[in-house]
């Protein structure tokens, strides 16, 4: 009855949520859209095949139903396969398989009564809007955050507006029921599961833009993908984190952090004012002089104010000749200054430094050139750090004369719709032959190259589909026939390719703030976080460096990676975190302007000088 192969897939399923938008113009699976419950959508699909196979459900009559609308579109494959080079197809036909079988040998499908609370909440909702069914409830038991373990929740409901919120946590507060709230996907902390209630914000997607005055105001289920668009047709950019995190979540969190955060900034620099139901029920406005202080933080850390449910978020103009550029380095300490200089001198809007592991995840279709292409850079081209700038025409031209090379969007495009060739290697032995004495990305780089480059690597979008499954080939060489697909200020501003950051495995991403001016103590940082990930023999890497402050800081990120699957690999993930954790808070003694992710959790509205700077 259960597929082996279909439990193993969707036992892998990373909860990114990246099923959730259309982030390929592939469109959105269509029971997902109409029923908004995660279930609908692939990654609760994913879900409910890894419980029946484990024994935690019945089939239910909404698990019949989920079953039911599949239509075996395809959509998820495709959603998936860029992201994680999982076939959740696979998983969808055997859900579908276990229910029709189910069905045609005459058993129970069982019929989940109502009681009095699921009464109430369907009153303020709808009753399409509030379930105690186990098939739903499931899919919003686990995360893959390695310190969470699952917990199955009473209820789901699914509020869109502030008024339902407050009703709902009155009610729960009534009967003393507890209660979380869940953006899109995992919160990698494990916050978003309750034994209670669970507030799925999905279905408030309101974004209204206010040109006069350059700000959007976004409901409490928009994703930053959905806004980024909306402000894209405007002429705007804003500030957002990874395409499916839900806006408001991200923002309540830990507030912003982007690589456009070195010229939008960070914490309350992008707010201009936000909505909220306090845990008690009581309504309040971020600006409201008798409501709590969110502008102001706790070293010692903080709960959870309460329920975002809408925030107004500045918006910044775009002007017509933005472009990337990249700037190949093989020293951290040379690339670092360069950052700290572009963002003292104020040249780039988005700034970063990225890894190797970045940099080849990011651009590659598949796991497999993934490796190949990391190897290329590292070791043959000696890239072994790539900054990362989005900036205008006249950017562009400064760091083209402060640095000797550059990969300009030509050359990146080349470089994408060519990788498959790149792997290779006779065209390296071609470079090999020029006899000089500077690493062979300085050769590479050079403009006078590029003719010779393009003869020899022959890029094309077909190149990309022909390294993928065959059923997806010309899908991939539509993708790659896109020009954003291939452009490094579209690519920086929608962050599609950074959800491919966990296609290894899942990834637990330890990111904070430290002193740019002090690169001893980032190098310390970053070293013993390697110490630490060998020391566990855990899959680990340098992630990026994105300056704030005009270069007095910045933010850091170093990644982890584990099989959330896997009891052993969990266990070695929570050692290294013990670890990991006092090694961050001695340095935070010792150097101002350090802190952490975990310190700064639930107060993402804080001005970052509360602290940064004390």
């Amino acid at each position: 009855m259960i597929s082996k192969e279909a439990a193993g897939i969707a036992a892998q399923c990373r909860h990114y949520a990246m099923c959730k938008i259309d982030f390929l113009q592939t469109g959105l699976c269509p029971p997902g859209e109409n029923n908004h419950y995660v279930s609908y959508y692939p990654q609760g699909r994913m879900d409910l095949y890894d419980a029946l196979a484990k024994g935690l459900i019945p089939v239910t009559e909404r698990l019949v139903d989920i079953a039911d609308t599949c239509t075996l579109c395809g959509i998820c494959d495709k959603q998936c396969h860029f992201v994680t080079e999982l076939r959740p197809m696979k998983v969808m036909r055997a859900l579908k398989e276990y229910v029709d079988s189910h069905l045609a040998e005459n058993k129970k499908v069982v019929k989940i009564e109502e009681d009095d609370i699921l009464r109430q909440f369907k009153k303020i909702v709808g009753e399409k809007n509030a379930t105690n069914d186990p098939a739903i409830l499931v899919t919003y038991s686990n995360d893959p955050a390695p310190m969470a373990k699952p917990q199955m929740p009473q209820y789901i409901v699914l509020p869109s507006n502030r008024d339902e919120v407050k009703d709902i946590v009155s009610i729960c507060n009534k009967f003393k029921i507890p209660f979380a709230v869940r953006g899109n996907g995992s919160s990698v902390f494990g916050i978003v599961m309750s034994e209670g209630v669970v507030l799925d914000m999905g279905r408030d997607k309101e974004i209204t833009i206010d040109r006069d005055n350059w700000k959007v105001n976004t409901g409490a289920g928009v994703s930053a993908f959905d806004l980024q668009q909306e402000a894209e047709k405007n002429g705007f950019r804003v500030n957002s984190a990874e395409p499916s995190a839900i806006v408001c979540s991200n923002i309540m969190c830990s507030g912003i952090l982007s690589t456009f955060s070195n010229t939008y900034g960070t914490g309350a620099d992008n707010y201009v004012d936000a909505e909220f139901v306090s845990n008690k029920g009581e309504a309040f406005d971020l600006n409201d002089k008798i409501g709590p202080n969110l502008f102001g933080f706790d070293k010692q850390g903080s709960p959870s104010p309460g329920i975002c449910t809408g925030a107004s978020i500045k918006l910044h103009k775009v002007t017509e000749d933005e472009e990337g550029i990249g700037i190949p380095f093989s020293s951290f300490d040379e690339a670092a200054i360069f950052c700290r200089d572009l963002s003292h001198r104020r040249i780039g809007i988005s700034i970063a430094m990225l890894g190797g592991e970045y940099i080849s995840t990011f651009i590659s279709p598949t796991s497999d050139l993934a490796e190949k292409v990391k190897t290329l850079f590292i070791e043959t081209l000696g890239i072994k750090f790539l900054v990362v700038v989005i900036g205008d025409k006249y950017a562009v031209e400064t760091i083209k004369k402060m640095t000797p090379v550059t990969i300009d969007d030509k050359l990146f495009r080349l470089m994408m719709l060519s990788l498959p060739q790149m792997v290779e290697g006779e065209w390296i032995e071609m470079l090999g032959d020029i006899e000089t004495d500077v690493n062979l990305f300085e050769l590479f780089c050079k403009e006078e190259m590029y003719p010779l480059l393009e003869t020899v690597l022959d890029p094309s979008p077909e190149s990309i589909g022909a390294i993928v499954p065959e059923d997806l080939r010309d899908f991939y060489t539509q993708l790659y026939s896109r020009p954003e697909m291939t452009n490094l200020a579209w690519l920086s501003t929608f962050r599609i390719l950074s959800s491919r950051m966990g296609r290894f495995k899942h990834v637990v991403a330890f990111i904070g703030y430290a002193p740019l001016d002090k690169l001893e103590v980032i190098k310390q940082m970053i070293g013993e976080f390697k110490r630490i990930g060998d020391k566990y023999e855990l899959k680990h890497d340098y992630g990026f460096i994105t300056p704030v402050d005009l270069g007095k800081r910045a933010i850091l990120e170093y990644d982890f990676y584990i099989d959330h699957t896997d009891p052993a690999e969990i266990q070695q993930m929570l050692r290294a975190m013990g670890e990991a954790g006092p090694m961050i808070g001695e340095l935070s003694q010792k150097h101002k302007g350090i802190q952490w992710i975990n310190t700064i959790l639930f107060q993402g509205f804080s001005r970052k000088e509360n602290f940064l700077y004390r």
